[in-house]
C-alpha cells in the first residue's frame, strides 16, 4: 500500500501565482499577435479571428509546457 504524500502549500501557492501571471502575459501577447497579423495582412474578420484563435492555442500550449517544467522544478508533493 503506497503512502499518500502531503501537499507543500508554499510551492502550490507559488505555482498558482506563476500560472496566473505567466498565463496572462503569454496568452494575452499571443492574442495580440494574432490580432496584429490579421490587421497587418488586411484579412477579413473571419480570417483575423482564425489567426487570433490559432495564436491563443499556441499561447496555451506554451503555458502548458512552461507549467510542466515549473512543477518539475518546484514539486507540489513532499
Amino acid at each position: 500500500m503506497s503512502e499518500q504524500k502531503n501537499i507543500n502549500w508554499t510551492n502550490a501557492r507559488t505555482l498558482v501565482a506563476l500560472a496566473i501571471l505567466v498565463g496572462t502575459e503569454l496568452v494575452g501577447a499571443s492574442w495580440a499577435a494574432g490580432w496584429a497579423l490579421g490587421g497587418l495582412f488586411q484579412l477579413g474578420p473571419a480570417y483575423a479571428r482564425g489567426f487570433e484563435i490559432l495564436f491563443i492555442v499556441i499561447g496555451f500550449i506554451g503555458l502548458y509546457y512552461f507549467m510542466r517544467t515549473a512543477i518539475a522544478h518546484e514539486p507540489i508533493r513532499r
